[in-house]
């Protein structure tokens, strides 16, 4: 037994460069849910509720490198949300198919990743998983 036992993922943070042009594409285009910062923090952070989750946007001077890394909003309509952004001219990329899922990735206005996923299915593993787990060597 392990000394930690994580049971969720509590929260993510990303960086943000403009408060307002953050705050309309999270709350106002992705439809989220802003709740106020602790009153202790002594610095600018937009916070979103997600369910038991929260996202959080940390306002910075610069944005973070664009990377792969990303986080993901589960979606029950994959397709609903590729027409939404169709409509507003919300660039999306498509990607690597996983079985039992359609998903699509949008960046924010500073860059970051944004995954935008629909199970159809529950993961299983022992059906849809590699065969072997990743050892990082060649």
């Amino acid at each position: 037994m392990h000394g930690i036992q994580a049971t969720d993922l509590d929260h993510v943070s990303v960086l943000i460069t403009d408060v307002g042009r953050s705050r309309r594409f999270y709350r106002d285009l992705l439809g989220l849910k802003e709740i106020a910062k602790p009153r202790t923090f002594t610095f600018v952070a937009l916070w979103f509720e997600l369910g038991n989750q929260q996202l959080h946007l940390l306002l910075k001077e610069k944005p973070d490198v664009r990377s792969p890394r990303h986080f993901a909003l589960r979606v029950t309509d994959a397709n609903a949300a590729r027409k939404y952004f169709r409509e507003r001219e919300v660039p999306f990329d498509e990607t690597t198919l996983i079985p039992g899922c359609d998903r699509v990735f949008v960046h924010d206005p500073d860059g970051n990743r944004i995954e935008i996923i629909q199970w159809l299915e529950p993961y299983d593993p022992a059906v849809s998983g590699a065969a072997e787990l990743d050892t990082g060597v060649s």
